[in-house]
């Protein structure tokens, strides 16, 4: 067989041969930009070269802090085709996080949305090794700010040249990287390398994954800045599919209307976006028909969710399963051929599972002692995945990275069951898990079934300390606009009674106006702690 290294130029180059007329579509600031694979390919190479005329050299970090759209698009290639590496910046964590990120990347260069300046303002006198500051917009005109130097994109862009000649790179260089929040500490990083990301990409497409081609039409609407987007960009140019972007801020009403408008097939995000915008689609005041499926993961998807997307659109939910650091997809829930035949409730039942594994990786579920559980769809184990687009430690933390990566084994921290057929069910995350009485509750199922109610718009679950059982529930729940004030605690706790085992019946739910979000959409229970870290329930 020839040597060839597996690089994201091979997936940019197979775009610009083979579909330079096929289209990227961003809602931008000012309205609609539209352009083909081959502008896309031209500013590419711009970018490329204004990268070497700002000094970034092979193997420099290169900091994006952006929203969706086609610029952030054109640095998931330009740095990495050049021989640097893309650091997407997650714009949702503290300052000091941020500043944390972008020191302990070594970031030489941060492009930034001409509206997110004020976040990198209030961090630039942390940054200890960030040269030069570029500011996207639609115009090659600089926003005013206190940065410094500071650059135009646009500008830039216009006086580069739109030939460049991209180098040899070794497959097994990274890429790319991003940061994972933790439980306790810094955030950690993660890197990419150009092999895992092809390899991933590769298979991400296939039929019984995402199942994605040349004629799909998708928009990402989990942020660039986080696990590459679920590698969406990457596979989208590797086929030259239309790519749809939401651009900044987009609200469930921006999101069913670009849907609607560019014919988006294909449209993936996180449960509570699905949440807000199927409230719009009832309206009827746009049309979904276009879209063949919405992909979700971040975090279970309620059955009641996929039921209701069933019932009143006609829309299936693909559930996909994957970390930060596992570039992400690990896990797809599509129903095997011969499962077509099942009954709705057993459908469904198999639509709220996260999935079997893609292929080309390998998993393992372990107890506590290290020895494997079978697959009998009730003995619970932390997941444990390895493969070639499976990180082997984190960036520059050798002392987090040995109990994660333990004997080549990616330890999740995920706790799952995983069925005869091979499908796994996530029952909790570890550290979410609660221990009562000696019984392990799931606060993921307790979740989903509270978010049954009619009443409940969403609902989290998290564990308050009590002196008999150790741990009890805590049900923070959202109430739907026409229900707050109506719907008691009482009424929640006698809707669980016939569908939860007796001891998984909270002792107390707080009714709350919003559950906060981590920057992708998940239910931030660390912040849920931090609020009740004084309630505990010492009833006997």
């Amino acid at each position: 067989m020839m040597k060839f290294d597996l690089t994201l130029r091979v997936l940019l180059e197979r775009a610009n041969q083979l579909f330079p007329k096929k289209e990227i579509i961003t809602r931008d600031y000012s309205g609609t930009f539209r352009y083909t694979y081959a502008d896309f390919y031209k500013r590419v190479n711009r970018l490329a070269n204004t990268l070497k005329e700002l000094g970034v050299k092979p193997g420099d970090r290169v900091g994006t802090l952006a929203w969706n759209h086609h610029r952030h698009l054109e640095l998931y290639f330009g740095v990495p085709c050049s021989g640097a590496v893309l650091h997407t910046l997650n714009l949702r964590l503290s300052p000091d996080q941020l500043a944390y990120v972008i020191n302990h990347g070594e970031d030489k260069v941060i492009f930034v949305d001409k509206d997110l300046v004020p976040l990198a303002e209030a961090v630039k006198e942390k940054l200890t090794t960030v040269k030069h500051f570029v500011v996207m917009s639609d115009t090659e005109e600089l926003p005013a700010s206190h940065l410094s130097p500071a650059a135009s994109y646009e500008a830039l862009l216009s006086k580069a040249s739109d030939q460049y000649d991209f180098p040899d790179i070794d497959e097994w260089s990274t890429a790319a990287m991003c940061y994972t929040t933790a439980t306790t500490g810094n955030p950690k990083g993660v890197e990419y390398t150009h092999r895992g990301l092809v390899l991933h990409s590769y298979t991400a497409a296939l039929p019984d994954a995402l199942n994605i081609s040349e004629s799909d039409r998708i928009m990402p609407f989990v942020p660039m800045f986080h696990a590459n987007a679920w590698g969406l960009p990457f596979v989208c140019t590797f086929l030259g599919t239309t790519q749809v972007f939401p651009g900044p801020r987009p609200t469930p009403e921006d999101i069913c209307a670009v849907i609607d408008e560019h014919k988006v097939t294909l449209a993936a995000g996180v449960p509570t976006i699905w949440m807000g915008t199927l409230n719009v689609w009832e309206t009827g005041r746009y049309d979904h028909t276009s879209l063949r499926a919405l992909i979700c993961g971040g975090s279970a998807v309620p059955r009641a969710l996929h039921k209701a997307y069933l019932d009143k659109l006609g829309l299936p939910i693909i559930h996909a399963y994957g970390m930060t650091e596992t570039t992400p997809v690990v896990l797809v829930c599509n129903p095997k051929s011969y499962m077509q035949d099942m009954n709705e409730d057993d459908k469904l039942d198999l639509a709220s599972k996260q999935g079997i594994l893609v292929p080309g990786l390998e998993m393992k579920v372990v107890n506590e002692d290290g020895n494997e559980v079978p697959w009998d769809g009730r003995s619970m184990g932390e997941l444990l995945v390895r493969g070639p687009w499976i990180a082997k430690e984190y960036y520059k933390e050798p002392e987090r990275s040995k109990p994660a990566f333990a004997d080549g084994w990616l330890h999740t921290g995920d706790i799952v069951n995983v069925d005869p057929e091979g499908y796994c069910f996530i029952v909790d995350r570890a550290k979410d898990l609660i221990k009562s009485g000696g019984e392990w509750i799931s606060s993921i199922d307790l979740e989903n079934t509270i978010m049954a109610h009619p009443a409940v718009l969403e609902a989290a679950v998290i564990a308050m300390p009590h002196d008999k059982w150790v741990e009890r529930p805590l049900a923070c729940v959202v109430l739907k606009e026409d229900h707050r004030g109506s719907t008691t605690a009482d009424e929640i706790i006698h809707f669980l009674t016939d569908q939860v085992p007796k001891i998984w019946l909270p002792d107390r739910v707080e009714f709350i106006e919003e559950i906060p979000k981590t920057s992708v959409g998940k239910f931030d229970k660390k912040e849920l702690r931090q609020i009740y870290a004084d309630v505990a329930a010492v009833e006997a």
